[in-house]
């Protein structure tokens, strides 16, 4: 079908699916399909493949017999799409070997959806696409000249991430959001006629969030670029704490509820004296566990830990201490700015001493790297 060949994105295919719809006898318009886009607007993200089906059928199928039939066309719909895509990655195998074995960004794209997988740069933010060159340069790389616009980029994936983990919903009775993928079950015994309404409101997030950042000299050509991201990640998601350390713990979850970054980077340097100092790690996280642990610990808090593992202190106190976190906390996640590097070994007495009761070990090297603590969050 060459209409569907020429499709790359996906509202092209959802106007493409309703030009097939028309040709199959469905009364579609533009008024339609601009009701159909809107629609796909203002629910995404969907939580399954069967969700985007219930939503344009809801708007595309007006009588009970374009109902019966759509769910036949919508599969034919795809199965072509599908067909189409795959002719078009062999006809492009050449291009795809020298560029690694790997689809074209949208190529992929569709093929991700097709199968109910939405697309990395669709589901956590839509825009990263153009900054991918930047996402994945080490942030010991960066000169001056860069920093504004890594910081940007710092900023929308701490916030897309944060966004993301605050976004639950509970079922209501009161008529607020409507839920559209219950509304058309309640109404299926109706023959699709729909005459009740179901509705979601936002459930309250238990999950806390503590944040342990690693602001000594070892880590001043990283810290920048995670404070940065812990301040964007704080101002979305309340339901954090943030801690720095470097030979002392301090608490600085006010500071950064400022507004304006450099408000709060003032009262950073205020409140944190051994900034850009040495490194006692285990010291820090014991004053963590005899000062908060207690009140903020718990099976429903995840302990986030930034620090590359250089510890001038006792290994033995950072092995009580991280046994401690992880016998009260939900998990543990170690961020390692190092990890990104090739042919890294966690060889250091004060990683040796914690992986233990590490839950995950990860890179934090890149903004991308950062973009994808989601996966481990969830």
């Amino acid at each position: 079908m060459e209409l569907i060949q020429r499709q790359t994105s996906l509202s092209a295919n959802i106007v493409a699916f309703c030009r097939f719809l028309r040709q199959k006898g469905y009364t579609i318009g533009p008024q339609e399909e601009a009701d159909a886009l809107q629609a796909l607007e203002v629910l995404a993200p969907f939580e399954s493949p069967e969700s985007l089906q219930l939503c344009l059928k809801a708007t595309l199928a007006r009588t009970l017999p374009q109902q019966m039939l759509f769910d036949e066309l919508y599969r034919q719909y795809w199965r072509e799409l599908e067909k189409a895509v795959n002719s078009k990655v062999k006809e492009g195998a050449a291009e795809k070997k020298q560029a690694g074995k790997q689809p074209t960004p949208k190529v992929q794209s569709i093929k991700n959806w097709l199968q109910g997988n939405q697309s990395r740069e669709t589901e956590e933010m839509a825009t990263y696409s153009t900054h991918e060159v930047i996402g994945r340069k080490d942030f010991s790389a960066f000169g001056s000249d860069g920093l504004w616009e890594v910081a940007r980029l710092i900023h929308r994936i701490a916030r897309s991430l944060a966004l993301r983990q605050s976004r639950r919903r509970k079922r209501t009775n009161r008529p607020l959001q409507l839920d559209l993928r219950r509304t058309l079950r309640l109404n299926m015994r109706r023959g699709g006629e729909i005459l009740d309404l179901a509705y979601y409101e936002p459930a309250r997030n238990k999950q806390q969030i503590v944040l342990l950042c690693d602001v000594s000299k070892s880590m001043d050509l990283y810290s920048r670029f995670l404070i940065q991201f812990v301040y964007a990640f704080q101002n979305a998601y309340r339901r954090i704490e943030t801690f720095v350390f470097s030979t002392s713990l301090y608490r600085v979850t006010s500071q950064l509820r400022q507004r304006d970054f450099g408000i709060a980077l003032n009262g950073l340097a205020d409140a944190v004296p051994g900034w850009s100092g040495g490194t006692k790690i285990g010291a820090s996280f014991q004053e963590f566990c005899r000062s908060h642990g207690g009140k903020l610990l718990n099976k429903r808090t995840i302990v986030i830990i930034m620090s590359d593992g250089w510890d001038t202190g006792n290994a033995e106190e950072l092995s009580e201490s991280m046994r401690f976190i992880r016998s009260k906390a939900a998990k543990v996640i170690w961020l390692n700015p190092l990890a990104g590097s090739a042919g890294f070994e966690p060889t250091t007495l004060g990683l040796q001493a914690a992986m233990p009761f590490i839950d995950v070990f990860a890179s934090a090297h890149n903004a991308e790297s950062l973009r994808d603590l989601y996966r481990h969050l969830r």
